[in-house]
This record gives C-alpha cells, sequence and structure tokens, in this order.
C-alpha cells in the first residue's frame, strides 16, 4: 500500500524552536550562506529529497534511481560516516545521537552547497538534490529542515520507504560484504520514530518498499513529479 501526502514547503515550520534551529547550525553556516549568490540560472525553487528507513529499505537503490530520472545529483549518507561510526556499526554497536550529529549536519550542508553553490564554485545550480539518510528520530529529521529555515525557496521532503523488521532483517542477513549486520535491523527499529501525521501533512512522503525493488522505485519517482507538478 502507498501512503502519500503532498507536502507543504516548510518555512521555518512548526517543528523547530529558534533555540533547536540554532543547535542545528554549524559555526560555518552563516559565512558559508552569505559567500552564496544568486545565479540567474538558479531555480527560483529547490528540491531536497532525503530518502529514509531503516537499514534494508532499499534507500541506495531508490535514491540513485530517482536522481538519474530527475537528473539531479546524488549523495550517499554513509559516504560521509566518520571512520569511527562505521566501525560501531559494523560490529553492532548502535550510534548515539552524539555520534549522529556531525554526520547529519555535514549531509545537510553537502546538499544545501549542491543547491546553493557559492561565489568561487563552477558547479552549475541543480533544482534538487536526492541524499540518503536513515533519518530515524524526529530530531534528525530535523537537522535538515533547517535548510529551509535558512533558505525559503528550498523545500525539505523526506521520502520514507517503510516495510516491517521481518522484511529487512531477511534483505540485510543476504548481503555480501556491507559492513551494516542484520543485529542492526532490530537496533534501528528499536530507535525508530515513525512519521507522525502531522509531519505526513507537512513533508513527509511513506512509501511501502515490501514489493520488488522496481516497482518501489516507480512508485517514488511518480510521487516525486506529483509533488514537484503541485508546488510549481
Amino acid at each position: 500500500m502507498l501512503t502519500v501526502n503532498a507536502p507543504a514547503p516548510l518555512h521555518a515550520g512548526p517543528f523547530l524552536s529558534h533555540h533547536s534551529r540554532d543547535m542545528y547550525i554549524s559555526p560555518t553556516a552563516n559565512a558559508e550562506k552569505a559567500n552564496r549568490v544568486p545565479s540567474p540560472e538558479q531555480p527560483r525553487q529547490r528540491h531536497m529529497w532525503i530518502v529514509t528507513g531503516p537499514a534494508g529499505c532499499g534507500k541506495t537503490s531508490v535514491a540513485q534511481y530517482l536522481a538519474a530520472q530527475l537528473s539531479i545529483p546524488y549523495i550517499e549518507g554513509d559516504d560521509f560516516h566518520p571512520p569511527a561510526n562505521k566501525v560501531k556499526m559494523s560490529t553492532g554497536v548502535p550510534l548515539t545521537d552524539a555520534d549522529r550529529w556531525d554526520w547529519l549536519i555535514t549531509l545537510r550542508e553537502n546538499a544545501v552547497a549542491r543547491l546553493s553553490p557559492t561565489i568561487s564554485s563552477t558547479t552549475k545550480p541543480h533544482s534538487g538534490v536526492v541524499v540518503t539518510c536513515s533519518a530515524l528520530k524526529r530530531k534528525y529529521r530535523d537537522v535538515f529542515r533547517i535548510a529551509s529555515y535558512t533558505d525559503h525557496n528550498m523545500a525539505v521532503h523526506f521520502i520514507y520507504l517503510q516495510a516491517d523488521e521481518a522484511t529487512l532483517l531477511s534483505r540485510v542477513g543476504s548481503r555480501q560484504g556491507h559492513y551494516m549486520k542484520s543485529t542492526m535491523v532490530h537496533s534501528q527499529f528499536d530507535s525508530l520514530e515513525e512519521p507522525d501525521l502531522q509531519e505526513q501533512g507537512l513533508d513527509v512522503l511513506s512509501i511501502d518498499c515490501s514489493g520488488p525493488l522496481e516497482e518501489v522505485q516507480q512508485t517514488t519517482v511518480d510521487t516525486v513529479k506529483r509533488v514537484v507538478d503541485a508546488e510549481s
């Protein structure tokens, strides 16, 4: 079953107090923002698509397909984990909030950079970027929402790939050579805060990922295109 709630762009939304916003803005964020200049070619409305969900839900496969179909950049969130985080996950040790904060902020700022080239950048502005990130908790998703707080022409969307624990355990157990072990699926479900109705009504698209990968990929693309068309 596919659940789709067309999200409205988040403009400093209801989730974050000014205090919590400040917590999630890196010391360099204001300097980077000042260094960004509007380009005549820069799309007015830009979209950050965060493909989320626990291990085994297919984030990478879906995100890569979506980015290819939309001809926009793709960022693999796991590539930004420091070595210490990867060691923890490969040995079945869950990451703490402290392990995640710098990773989440770095990931967000790299995504923003792909949408908002700076004065010194030669990168062509893009209308969107696709990012993979488990974003298990609401406060983790809030870190990405900061992007639309600091730039009202940037819309942040979460594509939540939803399936039961048994399905994802089976998938991860069949992987070869991946650092994420099946034991991590259970710990991620323990940490998981599924998007509630408020989030789904604002910026979250929930998609059942228990079916064949090709169907999930195409459903995701069709859903995203409907959202973009509705906001155009």
